[in-house]
């Protein structure tokens, strides 16, 4: 059985279960191994239902959904699964339904699980540099207020991302989030003679913490350097590998 990694913000809360999960404790093999949960992976697909099927039965899920995710601002308010062939596409997720365990897929982006107990909504979001600067976890609570959440009762985690160490970006890339908020240049170090490193973890906390939030646990594990735990995009590229594995962060009212 697969053994998520827990947020102390979240961890406790009554009627909630949630995890980050790790790439360990799943039936995918080679480069997928093990625990791949991406449904746009080209990993076997009886082996990605399976490991699928165990992160539901790990949060005492009777449904795992996760949605096709574009890096955009749209937040889906969820009432029933959907079969994995018709997911849509959205980059957040908001339910109030029981049982019904709502996931996001990373392999360097930051998966954020949120959640009001005393209202009953949870929520998780996909955000990438794009999908943070551009606004989804906003939209996530907005989503969430909209099923009688209240953001200063929200609590939130930013599970493994890409660390700064290992995220170098080009100046263009810089300069979108200087252009945004000159503010944002703390989230970029220049180690000597390097380009610009993004901090993508810090970016996402201190927008949760812009939109009024005020509990948000950053876990802190590097996708990139950790890869005997985590699935990593830009760590497959210079290894020349053909495709890579998702790991998958869910949240489900139980």
């Amino acid at each position: 059985m697969p053994q998520p990694l827990l947020a102390d913000g979240l961890s406790g809360l009554p009627g909630i279960a949630h995890g980050f999960f790790t790439r360990a404790g799943g039936a995918s093999q080679g480069i997928y191994a093990s625990l791949n949960c991406g449904l746009g992976s080209r990993d076997d697909a009886a082996a990605v239902s399976e490991n699928r099927s165990r992160v539901a039965a790990r949060l005492g899920a009777a449904h795992l959904v996760s949605a096709h995710q574009v890096h955009g601002t749209l937040a889906l308010t969820v009432e029933s699964a959907w079969p994995e062939r018709e997911r849509p596409r959205a980059d957040a997720m908001v339910t109030r339904v029981r049982g019904l365990a709502i996931g996001v897929l990373t392999a360097d982006c930051a998966p954020v699980l949120l959640a009001d107990p005393e209202a009953g909504v949870i929520a998780a979001a996909h955000a990438g540099w794009r999908g943070a600067l551009a606004g989804i976890l906003e939209s996530a609570i907005a989503a969430m207020e909209a099923l009688g959440a209240q953001r200063e009762r929200i609590r939130a985690a930013v599970g493994p991302c890409i660390g700064q160490p290992a995220y170098e970006v080009g100046e263009e890339f810089e300069r979108a989030f200087l252009g945004q908020d000159h503010a944002n240049r703390r989230f970029f170090a220049r180690p000597a003679g390097a380009k610009p490193h993004f901090d993508l973890a810090a970016f996402v906390a201190h927008r949760l913490g812009l939109a009024g939030l005020g509990n948000t646990a950053v876990l802190g594990h590097c996708t990139y350097t950790r890869g005997e735990d985590f699935f990593s995009y830009r760590r497959s590229r210079p290894r020349g590998e053909a495709d890579y594995g998702r790991q998958i962060s869910a949240i489900v009212l139980t």
